[in-house]
């Protein structure tokens, strides 16, 4: 009887004990939201039809003047990165990458004010985000499958469908009612696993980052405290990352959870962890702070840590404001790229023209021009009679792999892509790049209008004069 009341009052301490315990913990207090909306101006209305307006014009740019050249040369089987109307029209895309529990989910949870609602992404501290999450704006909140994602050829997602029916299963789509999202798009990833195989994910892991850097306006690369060493998938996705340095952001999240003194030298151990993989002269901006939506935590640089998210709010709306410029450079750059892929195209097939005889091979003369194309001036040429950098040649031996699956007698060369009512291919894409494209450009910089002429409009009946002719 002794032991059942000894028993019976050790759990008394006990529940009285955790009754104490439960009221020292403090109630979480939130962190007013306020500057996000003054800082990103959603409550300011768009002009929304000079945008309409500018990516009609864009549109009618790209399909006129790019896509014939882009089709006939086959563009997108040498770079695999096929234009939609979708992509032309979309939002900026801001892609969250990096370790997981990093504060990826929570930091999208925080910008669009998601806490504590029953739509907000799934946060712990192990491995949560599984799946690719993108989230949009829809006039209802309602979630979207990657299979339905990526049969709707109005949306810039359907070129995923290439990455197979495992990755559509790991691929959500989130739609809801939110003014951020009017004006961008947000995109969630798992989170980096260094002790985990690619292949274990069923999926191109690797590939389908690569996909939405491509086409991300911004890049925050996310770190913790406890997460800063480096492995070789981390190390395979800042190889990745090469050539877009300028949409990079650093962000070194959670960081009222270290006193200042320790946050100083996690700051260099980060820059120390990352320095051999941003083999750049000005690396990429680092933001310190916490982006969650409850109150620093006492005794930290509150003070530091709310400026810092000033200034990423601040390089955000850059990017929304900037995103027709951005929109209009980018097509501009593909423009080029397709007009040198063509240029090229058309100096293989001369050279293959003029090394053919009656008792030629070829397979064998076609074999030794794509093996050694400087020994035929291939490259060398373009430069000498093109305003063609040597910094914007292709890889030559993507050639070869490339003219393995299209034959080169495939090809007409540029004298003959000419026709009376659509003009020359090659002056068309150039008329695009030297005078439409940055036209568009300056129109809106300058607050105009861009509307369509009228011979744009309708089409002008004039006859093409085809320079590449032989007379």
């Amino acid at each position: 009887m002794k032991g059942i009341v000894s028993v019976c009052c050790f759990l008394s301490l006990l529940v009285l004990a955790s009754a104490e315990e439960e009221e020292e913990v403090p109630i979480s207090i939130l962190r007013d939201r306020s500057h996000i909306e003054e800082t990103l101006r959603l409550a300011s209305e768009e002009p929304a039809g000079d945008y309409a307006a500018a990516l009609q014009k864009l549109r009618k740019i790209y399909h006129t003047s790019i896509k014939p050249m882009e089709q006939a040369y086959k563009y997108n089987e040498l770079r695999q990165h096929e234009i939609s109307d979708g992509e032309i029209t979309s939002k900026p895309m801001v892609l969250f990458l990096g370790p997981w529990s990093v504060g990826k989910s929570s930091m999208i949870n925080y910008l669009l004010g998601l806490q504590d609602t029953p739509y907000q992404l799934y946060t712990g501290a192990e491995p949560t985000t599984s799946e690719f999450t993108v989230i949009t704006y829809g006039e209802k909140i309602r979630s979207i499958e990657g299979i339905v994602m990526a049969a709707d050829s109005s949306r810039s997602f359907s070129p995923l469908e290439k990455f197979g029916q495992n990755f559509l299963e790991k691929l959500v789509g989130i739609e809801m009612p939110h003014k951020l999202l009017e004006r961008v798009t947000f995109v969630d990833t798992p989170g980096i696993i260094e002790n985990r195989k690619q292949q274990e994910r069923g999926y191109p892991f690797n590939d389908v980052c690569q996909w939405f850097i491509d086409r991300a306006d911004l890049i925050f690369v996310v770190f913790d405290p406890t997460k800063l060493d480096v492995g070789l998938e981390l190390e395979m996705l800042f190889r990745q990352l090469k050539g877009r340095e300028s949409q990079i952001r650093i962000i070194l999240n959670k960081a009222d959870s270290l006193a200042t003194q320790d946050l100083m030298r996690v700051y260099g151990a980060l820059f120390w962890s990352l320095a051999p993989l941003i083999n750049v002269t000005e690396p990429p901006r680092v933001y310190v702070s916490s982006f969650w939506p409850y109150d620093y935590a006492p005794d930290t640089s509150r003070d530091l840590f709310k400026r810092e998210e000033i200034s990423l709010l601040e390089d955000l709306n850059q990017v929304i404001e900037n995103r027709l410029e951005n929109k209009i450079a980018f097509i501009r750059q593909h423009g080029i790229r397709v007009r040198i892929h063509g240029l090229l195209v058309d100096r293989y097939v001369q050279t293959f023209k003029d090394k053919m005889s009656f008792f030629s091979d070829p397979e064998l003369v076609f074999q030794e021009i794509v093996d050694d194309p400087d020994k035929f001036y291939i490259f060398k040429s373009i430069l000498a009679k093109t305003n063609v950098s040597k910094f914007d040649l292709p890889n030559r031996d993507a050639y070869r792999d490339f003219f393995g699956i299209n034959p080169i007698t495939s090809f007409k060369p540029l004298s003959a892509q000419c026709s009376y009512m659509g003009g020359c291919l090659l002056e068309k894409i150039e008329r695009a790049i030297t005078t439409e494209l940055p036209g568009l450009l300056s129109s809106i910089t300058s607050g105009k209008n861009p509307t369509l002429s009228s011979c744009e409009a309708t089409g002008c009946g004039e006859k093409p004069k085809n320079r590449y002719r032989r007379h």
